[in-house]
């Protein structure tokens, strides 16, 4: 928990000690329109507790200098309810919480961001995403949906001449609608509220 508080401490700082520019400008045609990325979340990857298996991939296009559409292809996986906040609930990754068994996710979301000033945007992702529920045994006991939302307000900073780019952020996620989850992960998820406050740093590669 500490190496994730610390990682976001770290992109905050870089984030805030480089020059800020404009966002592309309405009348500017030489912006480049579409672009690749991820999140700061794969380093989660490394976490010793509760592996997420982490996989995100961004394409994105710029309709205008204000206004970008991005597909966002996610998998995933979780051992604890969505509604324990890993960075100011202690009760994540504590046993008493664990669900019986884990939940594998695979989404394709949509993104819609709109830029208001220099590189002040907010942001709406919607991802529906499938889920496999496995037991402690890995052996799958039930299938899921949900929709899985994030809310955003961020800042877009150049990088490299415009080559690269990182998006600081602050959220909101949750599940507006889910399916029925299987015993034993009810219970569990039940006690959780179903949105949760969260810290992001996209960042992506111009094409």
């Amino acid at each position: 928990m500490q190496k994730k508080i610390l990682w976001i401490g770290l992109a905050l700082i870089l984030a805030g000690s480089l020059q800020v520019k404009a966002q592309y400008d309405k009348q500017d045609s030489t912006y480049r329109k579409f672009f690749v990325g991820s999140t700061l979340f794969l380093l989660g990857n490394f976490a010793t507790t509760n592996n997420p298996e982490f996989v995100q991939l961004n394409l994105g296009h710029r309709i205008t200098g204000k206004d970008v559409i991005s597909l966002e292809l996610i998998t995933w996986k979780y051992a604890w309810p969505l509604g324990i906040n890993p960075i100011f609930n202690q009760a994540y990754g504590t046993p008493e919480e664990k669900f019986p068994g884990y939940v594998r996710e695979y989404g394709i979301g949509l993104a819609y961001q709109r830029f208001f000033w220099k590189g002040l945007y907010v942001a709406v992702h919607v991802m529906p995403m499938w889920q496999t529920f496995m037991n402690d045994n890995g052996v799958k006991i039930d299938n899921g949906f949900h929709i899985f939302n994030t809310n955003r307000v961020g800042y877009h900073i150049k990088l490299f001449k415009d080559r690269f780019f990182i998006e600081p952020s602050l959220g909101i996620a949750g599940r507006p609608f889910h399916t029925e989850m299987p015993d034993g992960f009810k219970q569990k998820d039940d006690k959780w509220p179903k949105y949760t406050f969260e810290f992001g740093l996209h960042f992506g590669f111009n094409l």
